[in-house]
């Protein structure tokens, strides 16, 4: 029996089950003109990941609303185009017998209102409060500018809906379930930060307030996917200008896991601090640095527990079978490694190598499957 065989045992996630505990997280790779995917080469790429093995695959994630955001072609999910783009994606990975989640994402304060999808919008950059986030660089605008102070939003029930409006869409589209980007900075970290959120209304000031936001989303999205609804975090913070003292950190996402876990979720995604999302500010890095694992996974009494970032298969079969982890969620092998589940399963190793100028398409259409679906599976 191979060292990570617990990891390919069965796993109960709301109403589904699913196969095994290697998930493929949530991945922006830029496919999507216009905010459309490109059905026929996003489909190929998650296919061939759905043959790889995946037990779930959570899309990139999909903007809920037009946004002037950095990640240009990124794909949304806010009208009847895109869900049915998304639609024939589904079917696909259905038919591969595989359940596939969508990730849904608002970035909140780090829009720039000069961005074509922004003014399309028709709407401010809205955050918890007029506070700009350090950094940013906007490719496709002249003099390639940075991140600028948003408005806050005067009523977050607004933006609530958004993300409820997504999930209906994301319905019809056929989706297994709905993952909440709560991680990396974007809207609602933003509101659990007590950097970026100093309102003074009941959005904001105390751990229960600034927790409300991304609680009020959870109940908003369950109303249409039930018990399907997952979230990811990232307590660490550092990426995207947010991060607080370690004792404001603990307690505060202390309280805002076990408040989420008595909502009925299939799973909470926690990201363990990485280096490679820790910005630097003012010359040391924004991060908070503890053990992500070791500090919250504890507090999780009912949804199942996903890790992530930089878990090696060895470690995450280490994780399931103590008892620490029910599932390891891999975000860049999946990226290099069409079948990957099926590479741990024999043993084959990780070899492909990144085609890091093209993670992100930013070119013509003849190229956006170079460095995508081009990857090779190994010879079984």
């Amino acid at each position: 029996m191979s060292s990570t065989s617990v990891l390919f045992n069965p796993l109960t996630l709301g109403s589904i089950t699913i196969p095994n505990r290697i998930t493929m997280a949530a991945l922006t790779r830029s496919r999507a003109p216009d905010s459309v995917p490109q059905t026929d080469v996003v489909k190929e790429y998650y296919v061939q990941r759905a043959r790889g093995g995946a037990g779930l695959i959570v899309t990139e994630g999909a903007l809920i609303t037009r946004q002037g955001t950095e990640w240009t072609h990124a794909p949304g999910l806010w009208n009847s185009e895109q869900a049915a783009a998304w639609k024939e994606i589904v079917d696909a990975v259905h038919a591969e017998d595989t359940k596939i989640y969508i990730q849904v994402w608002h970035i909140g304060r780090l829009s720039h209102p000069d961005a074509p999808q922004q003014k399309l919008a028709g709407v401010p950059v809205y955050a918890p409060s007029a506070i700009a986030a350090k950094g940013g660089r906007f490719r496709e605008l002249p003099g390639e500018p940075g991140y600028v102070t948003p408005t806050a939003v005067e009523d977050p029930q607004i933006l609530i809906q958004l993300y409820k409006d997504s999930s209906v869409l994301a319905k019809e589209a056929g989706f297994d379930g709905v993952e909440l980007h709560g991680a990396n900075g974007y809207l609602i970290t933003q509101f659990l930060d007590n950097n970026s959120n100093q309102r003074t209304d009941k959005w904001g000031g105390s751990i229960e307030n600034r927790s409300r936001f991304g609680l009020e989303v959870i109940k908003a999205v369950k109303e249409v996917f039930g018990d399907d609804v997952a979230i990811k975090l990232s307590p660490a913070g550092g990426y995207n200008d947010v991060g607080m003292p370690l004792q404001d950190t603990i307690e505060t996402y202390s309280y805002f896991i076990k408040e989420a876990d008595k909502l009925g979720l299939s799973y909470i995604e926690l990201m363990r601090y990485a280096k490679i999302f820790d910005t630097i500010v003012d010359g040391k890095g924004r991060a908070t640095k503890h053990d992500i694992f070791e500090t919250y996974a504890p507090l999780i009494k009912n949804a199942k527990f996903f890790a992530n970032v930089g878990v090696t298969p060895e470690e995450g079969a280490t994780l399931v079978s103590s008892g620490k982890a029910d599932a390891i969620a891999i975000g860049f092998n999946w990226i290099t490694h069409p079948d990957l589940a099926k590479r741990i399963k024999h043993g084959k190793p990780l070899n492909n190598h990144p085609d890091m100028p093209h993670l992100q398409w930013g070119k013509d259409e003849e190229d956006m499957r170079i460095g995508y679906t081009d990857y090779p599976e190994a010879i079984y």
